[in-house]
């Protein structure tokens, strides 16, 4: 199973976070997302292969060809992780604000 930080250091690499907003707009061939990046299409697929490992993008055989695609599901582990420092801060903010609120009306 795949863990947040699988996910954050498979997009921390620029070429894998380029294929990854690429697959954001829908499903694409190996060749289709070579053709707009500086790389070629066997790094292509390793590139794939890690955002694979890490659960952010899955992938299915057309004919003779296998279309990657977004992991919805894989993003929750991320989404969790991101929402729980989200809920702090929405939660500090909340409290400074009472307390500045509660400073003011003495």
């Amino acid at each position: 199973m795949a863990t947040y930080i699988d996910a954050l250091s498979a997009l921390a690499d620029p070429t894998r976070r380029a294929i990854f907003e690429c697959l954001a707009d829908g499903p694409k061939a190996v060749g289709q997302l070579a053709e707009g990046l500086p790389v070629s299409r066997p790094a292509v697929s390793q590139h794939l292969r890690v955002l694979k490992e890490a659960g952010l993008v899955v992938d299915r055989a057309v004919g003779t060809r296998r279309l990657y695609q977004v992991n919805p599901a894989g993003l929750g582990a991320l989404r969790a992780w991101l929402d729980r420092f989200w809920d702090q801060a929405l939660a500090a903010f909340a409290a400074a604000a009472e307390s500045e609120s509660e400073q003011a009306d003495d």
